[in-house]
């Protein structure tokens, strides 16, 4: 099944309550001194307090760096001021990417450089790690630039192998190999870089297949479901999907392809039907923004983490109209 719900832009939209958010400037209260550098991912624990990953001091360029970046990479943020509440997290990676908080409050980590993925507890003591470091394959004990993680309810988890490999990949809680499905091309179970993935209250998994700009839904077995093509830009950067299985996503518009246009958030309703979409197309965005990464918590506030900007933004839900 194809969604044609990508035809439609904000002025388009088939709901009659439209949420309304609004940038909160007052959060986070950080001091001038915060070691702010590329914010790769943001994630929501079980208190409603914010962590967010970046890479201190280190950048991705033209190529990956090749050693450890020696500060807290990790920081978790109050829910009402954004003052920081723990920092962990140094000397672990290289160049993280991904972070996902699973329902235990254990902290998820990719890292592209290392080709690992790391389980954490809330406090940062490692508790499983996958892949073997600076080694990159196809096969079930090897990831290739992994990009996130997708938790179920069961503790069964999914890797997107998003950068090098082009597949999706679950694992049983303890960290076996189960199955993997994709390939790189443009049909239904292919992808272009699987940059972010994410599962909704029945376990189907969603996919943001970047450079396809688009998003694809499968069961948890990998079937596919359906697609949300996005015509409003070229790629799809990340999604996350809330309590109610309504999916909000990111999306940028470069110009030349570098310069940067600015990022539209997507909400989208559990059929993939367009909800509301704003920032680049109402002029509320900001135009050097690259939205990396999204969260959604659960009293609806929306976070995401400004890659290009080193900073992590706030955007509250202030109404229904």
């Amino acid at each position: 099944m194809k969604c044609n719900s990508g035809e439609n832009d904000y002025s388009k939209t088939s709901h009659k309550n439209i949420p309304k958010y609004e940038l909160d400037n007052e959060w986070p209260q950080l001091p001038k001194t915060f070691p702010f550098s590329q914010v790769s991912a943001v994630g929501v624990d079980s208190s409603q307090n914010i962590f967010i990953l970046q890479r201190t001091g280190g950048e991705w360029l033209d190529t990956l760096p090749d050693s450890l970046i020696s500060s807290n990479t990790i920081f978790l943020l109050d829910k009402e001021t954004g003052k920081v509440l723990n920092s962990w997290g140094a000397d672990l990676f290289i160049m993280p990417h991904g972070l996902t908080v699973d329902e235990k409050n254990n902290v998820w980590i990719t890292d592209v450089a290392l080709n690992e993925v790391f389980k954490f507890s809330h406090n940062g003591e490692l508790l499983l790690k996958l892949g073997e470091a600076k080694i990159a394959g196809n096969d079930s004990a090897h990831f290739n630039l992994p990009t996130d993680v997708a938790i179920a309810h069961d503790g069964s988890f999914y890797v997107s192998d998003g950068y090098g490999n082009s597949r999706i990949i679950k694992f049983s809680k303890e960290g076996n190999y189960l199955f993997e499905w994709g390939k790189k091309g443009t049909g239904h179970g292919q992808f272009n870089i699987p940059h972010c993935i994410s599962l909704d209250s029945h376990g189907n998994v969603f996919v943001a297949d970047r450079e396809n700009n688009r998003i694809q839904e499968f069961d948890m077995n990998g079937s596919f479901l359906k697609e949300w093509k996005n015509n409003q830009a070229k790629v799809l950067y990340s999604l996350a999907v809330d309590k109610t299985d309504n999916i909000f996503a990111v999306d940028e518009i470069y110009i030349k392809d570098s310069l940067p246009k600015g990022d539209d958030i997507i909400q989208l309703d559990s059929g993939l039907n367009l909800i509301t979409r704003f920032g680049r197309s109402d002029s509320s965005g900001d135009t050097s923004a690259l939205f990396h990464d999204i969260a959604v918590s659960k009293g609806g506030n929306i976070y995401v983490a400004n890659i290009l900007g080193h900073k992590v933004q706030k955007f509250k839900l202030v109404s229904t109209r």
